[in-house]
């Protein structure tokens, strides 16, 4: 009994360490892919940079090589960290909601519907100057009615089944693909490229007045997601169980999913489709960590930042001068490991 007790005491110490070590690397893989790009930058001369601002001295670097830095990569980089930890939290949160190891804001189709709403905004508001403002809350309610839509056509008799989850995510997924086609249409030249743009995600052309309102609702709905990572670990031993230790599982449920949408919805607006992060980062953390959400959903944040800087980095340099969309570059990563995912859970034994 006394070892028992003192097993997650224990786990739950080396949270601690992994989580700095994580910071550590997320933060010397920004320096390093702030530095990269068609115009390489060495991260010696952004820390030199960077100590001569604290310092008030004069700084090594030009006025090209100053905007470059701060108008473009730096709001990629907050971006790649934002959008990546929403989307892995988000990836974990639904999971544990759905208690399906497969769920993913993406491949249920959550993301298709902020994308569908984001793609409504482009083409019917046209040049209307508050079209960053609207496009977080058309993609969150664009999220939520799809993350609506998906519960109830994947709840019989109060339990979610793991198949009728995909199935109803392909069939929101394939109706929000025709209504972007519809969208596509009807767009003019230029909003059919930013059309395009929301179909295979990119971090590029990011701007501070774009990337602000989304910043804050993102940060917003991930810190009250992190929150609930707690009743999350009660939650998913079943309905009855944390009903008797006070979760009511409609309002949890509905709670954690509008908290879901709007952090995907928020971080569509700004990315695109960008699937398998919140599919893959999750089950990365834990093999590493274990099941406990109040360890996957903290790690994971930050590995999602991770991965998505590194993708983000790959994306603008593995072609250059060209660019490779990075939503693509990620489908062509996850979509192995959800293959592999799929077929262990179908293994004798799991």
């Amino acid at each position: 009994m006394s070892g028992a007790g003192r097993a997650p005491l224990s786990r739950r110490a080396a949270l601690r360490p992994v989580l700095l070590a994580a910071l550590a690397v997320l933060l010397l893989a920004a320096v390093l892919s702030i530095g990269a790009g068609a115009v390489a930058i060495a991260p010696g001369r952004i820390l030199a940079h960077l100590g001569d601002l604290a310092m008030g001295g004069d700084s090594p670097l030009s006025d090209r090589d100053r905007a470059i830095l701060f108008g473009i990569r730096l709001p990629r980089i907050v971006l790649a960290v934002l959008v990546g930890g929403a989307l892995s939290v988000s990836g974990a949160a639904l999971q544990g909601v759905f208690r399906n190891p497969l769920a993913d804001p993406a491949l249920i189709g959550v993301s298709g519907g902020a994308a569908l709403a984001a793609a409504s905004v482009i083409v019917l508001a046209g040049n209307h100057p508050r079209v960053a403002t609207i496009l977080p809350f058309a993609a969150f309610c664009g999220a939520l009615a799809a993350t609506a839509l998906v519960f109830l056509l994947a709840r019989r008799a109060g339990v979610v089944s793991v198949g009728a989850v995909l199935l109803a995510g392909i069939a929101v997924n394939a109706l929000a693909g025709a209504g972007i086609g519809l969208f596509s249409y009807l767009g003019d030249d230029l909003q059919l490229r930013q059309l395009t743009f929301w179909i295979l995600g990119s971090l590029a052309a990011t701007t501070w007045h774009e990337l602000v309102p989304a910043a804050a609702i993102m940060i917003l709905a991930v810190g009250c997601l992190l929150a609930h990572a707690r009743p999350m670990d009660v939650f998913v031993l079943g309905e009855r169980d944390a009903f008797a230790l006070g979760i009511s599982p409609t309002a949890f449920t509905v709670r954690v999913g509008i908290l879901a949408a709007l952090a995907v919805g928020a971080a569509v607006s700004v990315s695109g489709l960008i699937g398998f992060v919140g599919l893959v980062v999750p089950h990365m953390v834990r093999m590493m960590l274990g099941p406990s959400h109040r360890r996957v959903m903290p790690v994971g944040m930050v590995l999602g930042a991770l991965v998505m800087i590194v993708a983000d980095t790959l994306a603008r340099t593995i072609a250059v001068p060209a660019e490779v969309p990075i939503g693509l570059l990620l489908s062509l990563i996850g979509a192995p490991f959800f293959l592999w995912l799929l077929r262990r859970s179908h293994a004798p034994g799991m």
